[in-house]
């Protein structure tokens, strides 16, 4: 027995929307997996890590020792002196200067990163505020798990820098 002309045509109407949604959902699972991680998402279901970002504010204490530390390292990186004393006179309070100073000429390092070499990457941590000062901790890490800590602490107002300690 045939199909009737009406029949036919919904039968094949109904392909149709099927082989569309299965196209679709393909679509949409394929653009999804490279939008999440192409080439380089783990390929077990783990999810991605998420891209790194650094944010501040011109304003706060806190985001002056981070954007400090990340410009010096930098700076100290690509043996720019001149750019490095600039940092100095920039974020550092005159006091802190001076001790630093006194800080290098007896221990031959860089008093700021309390080293002789450069770190291979840093990170600035918030502590705590109260009575008119911001605390942070510096993590310097030099290779693997070799790491210096510094205790760094800012002025709420002036937003300079006013020690450093390890």
């Amino acid at each position: 027995m045939s199909k009737s002309p009406a029949k036919a045509k919904r039968t094949a109407s109904l392909a149709l929307a099927a082989a569309a949604a299965t196209a679709a959902l393909t679509l949409a699972f394929v653009t999804s997996a490279s939008a999440t991680g192409g080439a380089g998402a783990p390929q077990d279901g783990r999810a991605s890590a998420a891209a790194p970002s650094v944010s501040g504010s011109p304003e706060g204490a806190f985001s002056r020792i981070a954007t400090f530390y990340g410009a010096y390292v930098d700076a100290v990186y690509d043996n720019d002196g001149t750019r490095a004393k600039q940092l100095r006179a920039a974020y550092l309070s005159a006091p802190l200067q001076r001790e630093l100073a006194t800080w290098e000429e007896t221990h031959h390092a860089d008093g700021v990163l309390r080293a002789q070499n450069v770190p291979l990457e840093w990170k600035v941590a918030y502590v705590d505020s109260g009575m008119g000062k911001t605390n942070a901790t510096v993590t310097l890490t030099w290779s693997g798990t070799d790491t210096t800590r510094l205790r760094v602490q800012a002025d709420l107002k002036t937003r300079k820098i006013l020690s450093i300690t390890d």
